[in-house]
């Protein structure tokens, strides 16, 4: 696979399996900067276990995971920590603390990579975030205070909160209803805009796949069967790209 001089991701060639079950097969794909990329699949096809190789959570057995020009499968721990500053991970279960305030929530994040940052700061940085996702008045809630969509919000909040070069969204719509899912994929549109953000979406949910995506990777018998737009995959006459649009 040629490296374009805009990526920011180079998946090449990886390979993961757990006993018997080959679950990525030879996967290759790229992130460009500023782009919307879907990983597209059925559950259970792998697409997590994608995202967990690319963050460092899992290593694939062969192949190549480039992020930010660094190595992934090769980094050591303390490399891996200072390389993930520069990723942000939207969990698909918001992993939000419960026994922490929204703001305090917010400024966790800047405690743990921002040590030496001047507290007005750290107030200033929690509303600008608290103000892209609209919710500027849920600082001193609780998470339990909150409905699915807001904590969406506020884990996106989280993850914008240290600027980073790249976003990884594990399906940020699952569990939403059609309106508040919507709602969170306008919202990764203006994030992607403001912040030229390169983002990595994982995701089974159709409209959030046709709101969000510059260009989709079909994920399929644990490869790359196909890449395209979606209007290019919604017009394809290929029987195993045709069943994820009928």
């Amino acid at each position: 696979m040629e490296t374009n001089s805009n990526t920011v991701i180079k998946v090449e060639g990886i390979n993961k399996s757990f006993g018997d079950n080959h679950v990525l097969r030879d996967f290759s794909t790229q992130l460009l900067k500023g782009e919307n990329l879907v990983v597209l699949g059925k559950s259970g096809s792998g697409k997590s276990v994608l995202i967990k190789c690319i963050i460092g959570l899992l290593k694939p057995e062969s192949g190549t995971v480039d992020v930010l020009g660094k190595n992934v499968p090769e980094l050591e721990q303390e490399e891996l920590d200072q390389l993930r500053v520069k990723v942000g991970f939207l969990f698909q279960s918001n992993a939000l603390y419960d026994s922490m305030s929204i703001r305090q929530n917010l400024e966790f994040p800047l405690r743990r990579h921002r040590k030496n940052m001047k507290q007005e700061v750290v107030n200033q940085l929690v509303m600008e975030v608290l103000g892209q996702v609209g919710l500027e008045d849920t600082a001193d809630k609780m998470p339990s205070e909150l409905s699915g969509g807001m904590k969406k919000r506020i884990a996106l909040a989280r993850t914008l909160i240290l600027k980073p070069e790249i976003i990884l969204y594990d399906e940020p719509t699952t569990g939403l209803d059609p309106i508040t899912g919507r709602g969170i994929s306008s919202l990764m549109l203006s994030v992607q805009k403001k912040y030229n953000s390169s983002s990595l979406i994982i995701s089974h949910d159709l409209a959030c796949v046709q709101m969000t995506a510059n260009r989709i990777v079909m994920l399929i018998d644990g490869g790359c069967y196909t890449t395209g737009t979606w209007k290019e995959l919604q017009s394809s006459e290929d029987e195993k790209v045709k069943q994820f649009f009928e």
